[in-house]
């Protein structure tokens, strides 16, 4: 299935600014101004935001305020993920190699840095995740920074897994999760 538009590496997160500057709701930031695209998705509608140097979000669903608005200008890195996001759903991408610039604590980015270390059509569990960042009792916070992920789909927070191999939290919902997952060929009923 294709999206609305037509248009392999492992993204990257781009550091912070000193301060830690990234106004999640802001329309410019240290690198420019944003820009917002509403497109058309297997799975709904999917609101894609970028600044000049990166794609700082993807969110589920249409954001109210920005419902068919596009700042002025064009932007490659938002053209780069619509062409990504429609090979991705077409089974044709199992990477991407976006820029990145989540807006997040030096926590969360750790632990969204770690989740695009999961490989395509695999899952790990909460725990697992908070293993590899060296805090095996951090399976909460970890938990909490993954439903904070700014930049679903690229950064992987559907492939993380309840400790009993449920499906639990996301922020699109868990039936979203499932249906990412059986995409990437990962079965869950």
């Amino acid at each position: 299935m294709q999206l609305n538009r037509e248009i392999s590496h492992r993204p990257f997160l781009l550091p912070q600014d000193t301060q830690g500057n990234r106004g999640a709701q802001d329309t410019q930031d240290i690198q420019g101004p944003r820009v917002f695209e509403i497109i058309s998705s297997p799975i709904g509608p999917i609101t894609i935001t970028a600044n000049p140097n990166a794609l700082t979000s993807i969110e589920w669903g249409r954001r109210p305020l920005l419902s068919g608005k596009r700042s002025s200008g064009s932007s490659q890195i938002v053209e780069a993920t619509v062409a990504q996001l429609n090979e991705y759903f077409a089974g044709k991408r199992r990477a991407f190699d976006i820029p990145l610039a989540p807006s997040g604590t030096e926590f969360q980015r750790r632990v969204w840095q770690e989740l695009l270390q999961i490989p395509y059509g695999e899952s790990i569990t909460y725990r697992e995740q908070a293993e590899r960042l060296g805090q095996p009792k951090a399976v909460r916070a970890v938990g909490a920074a993954n439903g904070k992920n700014p930049i679903g789909i690229i950064i992987p927070c559907h492939r993380v897994i309840g400790s009993s191999g449920r499906l639990t939290g996301f922020a699109g919902g868990v039936e979203l999760k499932a249906q990412l997952l059986t995409l990437e060929g990962i079965l869950y009923t």
